[in-house]
């Protein structure tokens, strides 16, 4: 038996001060040589009465491909994981709309908050196609500057909210004017069926920039324990494009004039390019 945390890469630097560690797995202790990916598969068989039936990498690997292809998603609950995030305070917030992770939050009513903010390398002008995203870079210097002069006067409240704090103000209320590009950290719990969700939509282009840092970051960690996993999830995931039954007339048919709503029909569109321009 061995430890399968030793050995591996748990630790990733993301955005200028922060990272992503994983601090435990369930199962932690497997046989020599097993990865995680055998907890599923031997889930999967208790199904059939098989829990004894001996595990080998062809067939674990054929096995969790069939069960990501048609959703048999319970077995890979069975597998849980535990990471330490530091990370920006306006990511988390993006992060804790995943209500399927427990979390613990440092507490800024029991500490001081670290003077440690984010500042993003480069900017960007709002998206014209999405309302929620960014688009072209800028490249105004006097934009540019007009910017991080912005940031310079938010990170500067850090010196009245430390000055407060000196001066007896209590810690809960001290903290309400810092910005939310201040650094909090966590501990995040979250099942695999759960963080596979999780690590597709926050990876997705159409996601923010440092959200998406942070979900790579974890994909990257997590391909060491379960590489049969996330070679399904990438084939039959990442690299697929769900057809709706409008999506599938319109391509049999040729014609996209059953498709009257201007936003469905440019979702259609997008998929159509995505398919036959590869």
């Amino acid at each position: 038996m061995s430890d399968i945390l030793e050995n591996k890469i748990t630790n990733i630097p993301v955005l200028n001060d922060g990272f992503i560690r994983l601090v435990d797995i369930m199962p932690r202790v497997l046989l020599q040589n097993q990865t995680c990916d055998s907890a599923i598969t031997r889930a999967a068989r208790v199904s059939y009465g098989n829990i004894d039936t001996k595990s080998t990498p062809r067939g674990d690997r054929e096995l969790i491909r069939y069960l990501f292809r048609n959703k048999h998603t319970s077995p890979f609950e069975m597998i849980e994981f535990t990471f330490h995030w530091k990370l920006p305070l306006f990511v988390a917030r993006q992060v804790v709309r995943h209500r399927t992770a427990s979390l613990n939050e440092i507490s800024a009513r029991y500490t001081q908050l670290q003077d440690t903010f984010y500042r993003p390398s480069s900017i960007y002008f709002q998206s014209k196609d999405n309302k929620q995203g960014s688009g072209e870079l800028i490249t105004d210097p006097d934009i540019i500057n007009k910017f991080y002069a912005y940031l310079d006067k938010s990170e500067s409240l850090y010196t009245d909210y430390k000055e407060l704090i000196d001066l007896g103000v209590s810690r809960e209320l001290a903290r309400i004017g810092l910005p939310v590009s201040i650094y909090t950290e966590w501990y995040w719990k979250i099942d695999l069926h759960n963080l596979l969700h999780f690590i597709k939509l926050r990876s997705d282009m159409h996601a923010q920039k440092e959200v998406r840092d942070y979900a790579n970051a974890i994909f990257d960690i997590i391909k060491q324990f379960v590489p049969y996993t996330c070679e399904a999830f990438d084939d039959y995931e990442v690299g697929s494009i769900k057809l709706h039954k409008c999506d599938i007339n319109a391509i049999k048919q040729n014609d996209t004039s059953h498709i009257t709503n201007k936003r469905e029909l440019g979702e259609f569109l997008d998929k159509k390019d995505k398919i036959f321009d590869n």
